[in-house]
Parts: structure tokens; C-alpha cells; sequence
């Protein structure tokens, strides 16, 4: 009899394990490329600037992510309607300081970011970065002086 030859293992468990460390890999770079796009959106800012008014409405909200969302009412006249400018705080320090100040006219320093892809990270793209009180800008205007010999 002729001895018989062993034949090699099947070509289907090399192939089994390359396409699962195929998909291991795609999963890989599909979650990094996420990860990557969120952090890009996070740090580069599309637009930065100031605005200025009154913190009508400041509170910490959210289901499973609290962030500190507010409205700015900013009046350009006195008897206007005010525009309404909605912006989130993600700092605690800065949200204590926006606090501090409820009532009193101040500029918020802020940063837009666009395409942040959740709300876990505010629900708008205005993130307000600093506070500062505008003084005397709420004050209001001193009466003119009386005419020498009037009373009040």
C-alpha cells in the first residue's frame, strides 16, 4: 500500500481569522476617526467673540450629561425687544462666575464650535469661556442739577 500524504489544514480557518482581524481593524479605525472628529470639534473653534447684555435664565441641565445652559438678553434700546443669545457653559468655575453676576449687565467671552455631534456636550455651539461686569453700565444716569432758586 502506498502510505497517504496528510493534507493541509483547511484554507477556511485562515481565512475565518483574517476576516475577523479585518473587521477588529475596521471597527478600530471607525471608532478612532470618531474619536478624532470629536476632539477636532471640541478644540477648533469656528468663530470667537464677545456679547454683551443681561443673564436672564442660567441653569444646569441634562438627563445623563448636566451642562450649564443660559439665555443673554441683549438690548440695543430702551423699550426694544431683546435679542435672545443662548450659549453653554462647560466650566464650573466659569458657570460660577456667570452666577455671580445674574442681574448686572456683563460680556461673555465665547467660542462657536459647529458640528459637535451630541448634546452631551451643550445643546447649543456658543461655549462661553469668560465673564466679565461691564461697570457702570447699569447704573443709571445721574438727574441734571436743579436751577439755582428751584426746589424739588
Amino acid at each position: 500500500m502506498i502510505p497517504t500524504q496528510t493534507a493541509p489544514p483547511p484554507a477556511r480557518r485562515s481565512a475565518g481569522r483574517k476576516i475577523l482581524v479585518g473587521l477588529f481593524l475596521l471597527a478600530a479605525v471607525l471608532f478612532g476617526g470618531s474619536a478624532l472628529y470629536v476632539w477636532a470639534t471640541l478644540q477648533i473653534s469656528y468663530s470667537e467673540g464677545d456679547r454683551a447684555g443681561y443673564v436672564q435664565k442660567f441653569s444646569r441641565k441634562g438627563w445623563v450629561c448636566k451642562t450649564w445652559e443660559g439665555e443673554l438678553a441683549m438690548v440695543n434700546l430702551p423699550g426694544a425687544m431683546p435679542e435672545i443669545f443662548a450659549f453653554t457653559v462647560r466650566d464650573d468655575a466659569v458657570a460660577a462666575r456667570v452666577n455671580e453676576t445674574l442681574g448686572q449687565r456683563v460680556a461673555l467671552t465665547y467660542e462657536e464650535h459647529r458640528g459637535v455631534p451630541s448634546d452631551c456636550f451643550g445643546e447649543t455651539g456658543y461655549f462661553v469661556t469668560g465673564v466679565r461686569l461691564l461697570e457702570g453700565a447699569a447704573a443709571p444716569a445721574p438727574a441734571p442739577p436743579a436751577p439755582p432758586g428751584v426746589e424739588k
